[in-house]
């Protein structure tokens, strides 16, 4: 693997609209191969028998199914409530 530049990291960070001096420049580019030399050992992996994945754990939709059921009537509902007006709950204000 090509090593990366210190044009090609100054040319990232302008792309981001990052201002980045010369030393973090240099920074950049020493921790930036670093990183892609350890990326690289994953092609050392043999994959050949490894089905390809979106997600390291098997999930499942956990989820119940949506199923209309009988709920409170209105008039329970509102007989719960601290304040009422006709059919409606009552709520402080909160605009002036």
């Amino acid at each position: 693997m090509a090593d990366i530049s210190i044009d090609q990291v100054k040319h990232v960070a302008d792309s981001a609209r990052l201002a980045i001096t010369d030393e973090e420049a240099e920074a950049f580019t020493k921790q930036l191969d670093s990183i892609l030399e350890y990326a690289e050992q994953l092609n050392e992996l043999d994959t050949t028998n490894v089905e390809p994945t979106t997600h390291v754990l098997d999930s499942k939709n956990v989820l119940r199914k949506d199923e209309p059921k009988e709920w409170i009537t209105q008039e329970d509902a509102l007989n719960n409530a601290p304040d009422t007006k006709g059919d409606y709950f009552r709520v402080p204000s909160i605009l002036e």
